[in-house]
């Protein structure tokens, strides 16, 4: 067994500090999340400076385990290994800059801040992070859109912060910002008209939808750094994490240029996926949970799929993705959603897996038991909202 404090979950800096620096090796097993993604690369970085052999996971459905021997499993945005940072109660890139702090490191609290962004929270929820990239570089809250790019075009078109009828359409985009008389590179005026443009075609469809455009609306300009915004960067971790876990992390680790291009690839690419999967979702409402039945997608894409869908589409708390031989779940409260897609996936396969917070859940289950959870999905449904 590890040396380390036995699952420490939502540890406090000074446990997961002490624990690091008695590990010989550390694991990271990280969830697919932009928050988690942001958290790994604010620890990756300070292992390097202190010499400390690594490994970072990413993992839609993360599961892990304790290490072995005086090895350390660190957990990011989930529970298990020795020492977890879930991310409940603060952002895990929050947890994570103030643990490497401890160690003696300052963190890059861009990256940090972008994985604030990417848990739903707002910059000023992490001051002492925002007065660090003040004094760091260049930074301007300004209005428009909080996107990855300079170009409007492509932030309209593939933002997952928000979801408008150009969303994931590029063409659709284009027109509507030539409607607008919004060009190439816009001037203040016209990120202006822009950002209020967009605020009134996304809010129209509730009052949690008009809350939810907020998140892309006013953003932290970066005109220094690799991406155009803050929040934007943010967006663009969370869609790789789930799109190609690999580039991210290489991201999140070294910020090499090349890595940049391929994660605002993915990004795209992500963008189109799920708001392609969404609009063709057939969807059923239930008392308290909202349940959307789409293709096949994987568990990182229906993560995202569900938060849009709660934000912009339901008219429940709860929504519910399921494919085929995967399953998500996003909510607006705290509703142990972790727990109950955990129950609710034995209802279809034991060999199940599935992860999750208080507001948010993934599952993967066997594709040979698609017709039991097909013909069963009441029963599934039943399970989880008896669980939550």
């Amino acid at each position: 067994m590890s040396t380390a404090p036995a699952t420490v979950e939502d540890a406090d800096a000074g446990d997961v500090a002490a624990a690091i620096r008695d590990a010989p090796f550390v694991r990271v097993v990280a969830a697919a999340t932009g928050d988690a993604l942001a958290a790994s690369g604010v620890l990756a970085r300070a292992f390097k400076e202190r010499s400390t052999p690594f490994q970072v996971r990413v993992d839609p459905v993360p599961d892990p385990l304790p290490a072995d021997g005086d090895d350390l499993t660190l957990a990011l945005g989930v529970t298990g290994g020795d020492v977890a940072l879930v991310g409940d109660d603060r952002p895990t890139s929050v947890a994570a800059a103030a643990a490497v702090r401890e160690l003696g490191v300052d963190p890059d609290p861009i990256l940090a801040l972008a994985g604030v962004t990417a848990a739903g929270r707002p910059v000023g929820d992490a001051p002492s992070l925002l007065d660090a990239a003040t004094a760091r570089s260049a930074i301007d809250r300004r209005p428009g859109l909080a996107v990855p790019t300079t170009d409007p075009v492509d932030g309209l078109a593939h933002s997952t912060l928000v979801r408008s009828p150009h969303s994931g359409d590029p063409d659709g985009a284009q027109a509507a910002l030539a409607d607008l008389g919004v060009p190439a590179e816009p001037d203040e005026p016209d990120r202006r008209r822009l950002a209020s443009w967009l605020a009134i075609e996304a809010s129209a469809s509730s009052s949690r939808a008009a809350a939810a455009v907020e998140r892309v609306l006013h953003p932290y300009a970066t005109p220094e750094g690799r991406f155009a915004t803050v929040a934007g960067f943010g967006d663009a971790l969370d869609a790789v994490a789930r799109e190609r876990p690999g580039t991210g992390v290489a991201l999140a680790i070294r910020d090499a240029e090349t890595a940049r291009s391929a994660v605002l690839d993915a990004w795209r690419t992500h963008a189109r996926a799920v708001h392609g999967t969404l609009s063709d979702a057939t969807t059923g409402r239930y008392d308290g949970v909202f349940v959307a039945r789409v293709a096949d997608d994987g568990p990182g894409r229906l993560g995202t799929v569900a938060r849009l869908c709660r934000d912009f589409e339901s008219p429940e708390p709860v929504v519910l993705v399921v494919a085929d031989d995967s399953a998500a779940a996003a909510g607006t409260t705290d509703e142990a959603l972790g727990a109950a897609m955990a129950e609710a996936v034995r209802e279809v396969d034991a060999d199940g897996r599935s992860a999750g917070g208080s507001r948010w859940a993934t599952a993967r289950f066997d594709d040979a038991n698609a017709e039991a959870f097909e013909t069963e999905v009441s029963r599934f449904i039943a399970a989880f909202r008896g669980a939550l």
